[in-house]
């Protein structure tokens, strides 16, 4: 049975038909539109045509099953906030929360705990609140969440672009070649292991500049700046290096006493969708980072 759900960033435009193939390995594009006439396939919950163009930030959920309906139910989850106003609210992501509800997670997310925090969110739209971009569960940090409509078409566009600016912190295993570079590889899913992604040769544009912070013996401390926005494609492209995410046991990071990637998103700018100034919101290390780091020499 293939269950997928899948963040439309910067894929937005693309026939809901060709954007399943493209991304779920099993599927052909004319699997996909079968899969669409049967009801199978969603966007935001909502059943399409196969021709229905995506939008950024949009959520396309594939099942080979009918699954239940997910409803979205408000949660008391505590949440680090950073900034508030009546356009958006900047969370610091804890790790262990995925960001909206999918297969195996039909609630306790960040989706359910902004639905709680936010009593004056306008325009919501089935399981994701105004939340126009996502993190892996595992990884923490900066996120923006959109309270009305307006907000969220400003930054939905802003994102399809490529004129919102991230930068994350990620530990990796060993010492990089350069001490600065940019990785340009295209990514699509792994043909033989579904749940990941790979470096592939027909895959979709993807770029990622990086340098390094500190390096250690056995690690490097990276600052990186993801150009697109293709899923796990840090992790992806750091690995393809020969340099995983420590901590990343899907892409063979696995070091002892790291219970996930060391994988951070430490700052988001964009221009603010009401006064239209550049505004930049910064999260720092989390907790757990920050203590494998200070005793990274222990290791």
């Amino acid at each position: 049975m293939i269950e997928v759900e899948i963040l439309v960033e910067d894929d937005a435009d693309l026939r809901l038909d060709s954007f399943v193939a493209e991304n779920v390995d099993e599927i052909s594009r004319s699997m996909a539109g079968k899969l669409i006439s049967d009801g199978l396939i969603s966007v935001d919950g909502v059943l399409q045509k196969s021709s229905y163009r995506l939008k950024c930030g949009e959520v396309v959920f594939v099942s080979s099953a009918k699954t239940p309906e997910i409803e979205l139910v408000s949660q008391e989850i505590p949440l680090d906030i950073i900034f508030e106003d009546e356009d958006l609210i900047v969370i610091n992501k804890q790790p262990g929360l995925p960001v909206h509800p999918g297969p195996g997670h039909p609630d306790q997310t960040l989706a359910n705990a902004v639905l709680y925090a936010c009593r004056d969110l306008k325009g919501i739209r089935n399981i994701r609140p105004g939340i126009v971009h996502r993190l892996d569960k595992d990884t923490s940090g900066v996120i923006v969440v959109a309270k009305n409509d307006k907000a969220l078409s400003h930054l939905s566009n802003q994102l399809k672009n490529r004129e919102v600016q991230k930068t994350y912190l990620c530990l990796v295993k060993g010492n990089l070649p350069s001490f600065k570079a940019m990785i340009d590889a295209p990514i699509a899913r792994d043909p033989y292991h579904r749940q990941r992604m790979a470096i592939v040769e027909n895959g979709r544009e993807s770029s990622t500049k990086f340098k390094v912070l500190k390096r250690f013996e056995n690690f490097d401390y990276v600052e990186v700046k993801p150009l697109t926005g293709r899923t796990h494609q840090i992790r992806v492209h750091m690995n393809s290096l020969g340099n995983p995410v420590a901590g990343d046991s899907l892409y063979n990071g696995s070091v002892p006493n790291l219970n996930r990637q060391f994988l951070h998103a430490q700052t988001i700018s964009f221009v603010h969708p009401s006064n239209l100034n550049i505004v930049e919101f910064t999260a720092d290390l989390a907790e757990d980072l920050t203590f494998f780091l200070n005793n990274i020499d222990k290791e």
